[in-house]
């Protein structure tokens, strides 16, 4: 195994973007019920990550077929470290009331790309 650090450092030597984000996979562990409940005050703490820039990207998971939505789900935040990343995780209202439990990485960023477009008449983005 490579110590993270190192590997960011070689990544970064490489030329690769070497973005760290971290990812947390989110599980239901209490009845559909009570996560409806929870539901608009997990939705309204999204908003505000995505306004302070928290938030990178966050939505459902299908289950291994892709065919169906199980309630497990993926949230991309943008922070300082594991830590900060942590307590964003844990002041989620789902994470915080026991309803979902998760699990948190870090995830290197070091190839890929993103499309955007913008019609500013239509008011619509596209990625």
């Amino acid at each position: 195994m490579v110590a993270w650090v190192d590997y960011k450092k070689a990544a970064l030597e490489r030329g690769s973007l070497a973005l760290e984000l971290f990812v947390a996979i989110s599980t239901p562990v209490k009845p559909p019920d009570i996560l409806k409940a929870q539901l608009p005050g997990h939705l309204a703490y999204q908003a505000q990550l995505e306004q302070s820039g928290s938030l990178v990207f966050a939505g459902p998971l299908s289950d291994l077929a892709g065919e169906q939505m199980q309630g497990m789900g993926m949230i991309i935040y943008r922070a300082e470290s594991l830590e900060a990343a942590r307590q964003l995780a844990e002041s989620d209202p789902m994470h915080a009331s026991g309803t979902r439990e998760y699990t948190l990485r870090r995830w290197l960023v070091n190839e890929g790309s993103l499309t955007v477009n913008v019609k500013l008449s239509a008011q619509s983005v596209r990625l």
